[in-house]
C-alpha cells in the first residue's frame, strides 16, 4: 500500500489562479507518470496539490480531463517541434523524442490509458481531441506546411494525410505492440515518405 501524500499547506492569502493551476498540473502530472491512472481522483489531486476540490471541479469536467491535462503538461517539453529548416532532421526528431517518452518512460502507459479511459468518457475524449490530439496534429502540420513552402515536401502533398502517417504508425505499434517501436523504425518510416515507396516503372 501506498503512504498517503502529505497535504501541502499553503501561507495565508489568495494565490494567482495561474499560479494554483500550475500547482495541479504539476501534481497530477507526477502522479500520472509515477503510478498511472488507476488511483487518480479529485480528492487525491486536491490533497497532492493543496487545493480545494471545488477548485479541481470548477477547472475539469472529469477526473480523465484532469489527467490529460496534467499529463500534457508533463511531456509538452520533450515533445517540442523542432525548427531548424530540415525537416527530414525535424521529423526525426521528434518522432524520436515521442518515442522516447512512449517507451522510455510511464508516459506510454498513461497515454493509452488515457485514449481507454476516452472511449467512454466524452468529456475525456473532447479534451483529448481539443488539448492533446488536436494540439500535436496542429503544430505537425504547420511545420509540415512550412516544408513545402519551401520546397521539401511536394506541393500536392496533403500534409495532413502524412501526419498520420507518421504520428499513426508510432501509434499503431504503441497500442497493438505486435512489433517495436525501434530507432529503426522511426527512420525507416520517414525515409519511405520522404523518399517515396514506389518504383518509378
Amino acid at each position: 500500500m501506498s503512504t498517503p501524500e502529505p497535504t501541502v499547506r499553503r501561507g495565508r492569502g489568495r494565490r494567482p489562479a495561474d499560479e494554483v493551476r500550475a500547482d495541479v498540473l504539476r501534481a497530477v502530472g507526477e502522479l500520472l507518470l509515477s503510478e498511472g491512472m488507476a488511483d487518480l481522483t479529485f480528492e487525491r489531486a486536491a490533497r497532492t496539490a493543496g487545493v480545494s476540490k471545488t477548485t479541481l471541479y470548477k477547472w475539469w469536467p472529469s477526473v480523465g480531463a484532469l489527467a490529460l491535462d496534467g499529463y500534457f503538461h508533463a511531456v509538452e517539453d520533450e515533445l517540442e517541434f523542432p525548427d531548424t529548416g530540415d525537416i527530414r532532421a525535424d521529423l526525426l526528431a521528434q518522432l524520436r523524442a515521442f518515442v522516447a517518452v512512449m517507451t522510455g518512460t510511464p508516459g506510454g502507459r498513461v497515454l493509452a490509458e488515457l485514449i481507454g479511459h476516452a472511449q467512454t468518457d466524452p468529456e475525456l475524449a473532447r479534451a483529448y481531441r481539443a488539448l492533446y490530439s488536436g494540439e500535436r496534429r496542429r503544430l505537425a502540420g504547420e511545420r509540415l506546411q512550412r516544408a513545402q513552402e519551401i520546397g521539401q515536401i511536394r506541393s500536392d502533398v496533403d500534409v495532413q494525410v502524412l501526419v498520420d502517417q507518421l504520428w499513426g504508425a508510432v501509434y499503431h505499434r504503441l497500442l497493438i505492440p505486435d512489433e517495436p517501436v525501434t530507432d529503426a523504425f522511426v527512420g525507416a518510416l520517414v525515409a519511405n515518405l520522404l523518399g517515396g515507396v514506389g518504383s518509378g516503372a
